[in-house]
């Protein structure tokens, strides 16, 4: 728009005032307390979890999250009291009083590109002792599901591993 043609500014508000306008508007102050539970969701679940899923919308109270894998849709289910408390607790005001866990549809619209982390060739190297594939066989052996069942074992033979190696 050419300079000639705009009004004239009577005066100009600073940033600090639109802002204070804005969030005196009825119900916006509250959305935005109820949207905190995504600035806080991968401190709360951790970058393991939040790589995996993210949250989508907000309606009523209830979160719903975006999973990528149903093997972690079902952890997720499991770990459901507890991620709802540290949301209540991060964020009081959210009014977040349940999480609905969904299928992601499509990443790319749901958070960035999931990748799986690339194993070192050493640490595939590294063996376990019939000790520790034990302690990891009595780790997961309540698990009824054999897809988590088996991930889990996974992972934490993983995890025993990177230990192990770390450890010299």
């Amino acid at each position: 728009m050419n300079n000639s043609k705009r009004p004239r500014l009577k005066q100009a508000q600073s940033v600090n005032t639109l802002l204070k306008e804005m969030l005196a508007k009825p119900g916006l102050g509250e959305q935005i307390n109820r949207h905190q539970a995504w600035l806080v969701w991968d401190k709360i679940v951790g970058n393991q979890i939040a790589a995996r899923a993210r949250p989508l919308r907000l309606r009523k109270g209830v979160l719903e999250i975006a999973v990528d894998h149903p093997v972690w849709m079902q952890q997720l289910q499991m770990m459901k009291t507890q991620i709802l408390a540290k949301i209540q607790e991060q964020v009081p005001k959210a009014g977040i009083t349940d999480l609905y866990l969904r299928k992601a549809g499509h990443a790319a619209t749901t958070a960035p590109p999931m990748t799986t982390p690339q194993k070192s060739p050493r640490l595939e190297e590294v063996k376990l002792s019939a000790a520790e594939r034990s302690h990891i066989d009595h780790l997961v052996k309540d698990i009824e599901n054999p897809e988590l069942q088996q991930e889990l074992r996974r992972f934490f033979s993983l995890q025993a591993k990177l230990h192990k190696k770390r450890e010299g």
